[in-house]
């Protein structure tokens, strides 16, 4: 799975500039742009990811048809965070993904993943932090090169891991730290239980399945 890569000096949000750029000029194969100076980034419901140049932004595109057939769109976050994740602690990290989509570093955040599906594409952005931001976010714990994490990302995605087996490792880690830290569902702070998570990914809280919408 070949995909082609722009690397951007600066933009307002890759997210935005994937989106645009798909609808200008049409989606042929999987396309990844990135960049270290983003500064209008979307994160989750919306809401602005600010983060300081030289930190880690990027998003891609890919045809739904290319993915594993087992994943659960409604899911999608968990899967390319994990994905991640793995290259991280493969590298020495200790994050951990914070359902459903949200990396941490003990109790701080550091980045997270937003995923939307259009048209038959998905498109992925994700931001970690890299240098502090502010004292309320935390910053990964290792030292990468960031080109070298994107390839390896595009390689791990080429290997169309299954949900399967993608879920067995995101289950362990939730279940080691969901007790750390609460969730925000329809507006309402829930503390998660080992028990709530379900296998395509979603929660049932109050005998409803709550999904990423993220």
């Amino acid at each position: 799975m070949a995909f082609r890569k722009i690397s951007l000096d600066k933009v307002g949000s890759t997210q935005k500039y994937i989106i645009s750029y798909i609808k200008k000029h049409g989606y042929n194969m999987p396309l990844l742009v990135y960049t270290d100076n983003q500064t209008d980034g979307i994160g989750s419901g919306e809401n602005s990811w600010i983060g300081v140049r030289g930190n880690m932004f990027f998003s891609f595109v890919i045809s739904v048809d290319m993915l594993p057939t087992d994943m659960p769109w409604q899911s999608a976050s968990i899967y390319f965070s994990c994905l991640l994740q793995q290259i991280f602690c493969s590298q020495g990290s200790k994050c951990y993904i914070k359902w459903p989509n949200d990396f941490y570093i003990k109790n701080k955040k550091l980045g997270g993943t937003v995923t939307k599906i259009s048209s038959g594409l998905l498109y992925c952005g994700i931001g970690i932090n890299i240098f502090e931001t502010k004292k309320c976010y935390g910053v990964l714990d290792i030292d990468i090169d960031k080109e070298d994490i994107i390839d390896k990302f595009i390689n791990l995605i080429a290997k169309n891991q299954s949900w399967a087996d993608n879920f067995k490792y995101f289950m362990i880690q939730y279940q080691n730290s969901c007790e750390n830290y609460k969730i925000n569902i329809n507006g309402q702070k829930i503390s998660p239980r080992a028990d709530m998570l379900q296998d395509d990914g979603s929660l049932l809280i109050n005998n409803k399945k709550e999904y990423s919408t993220r």
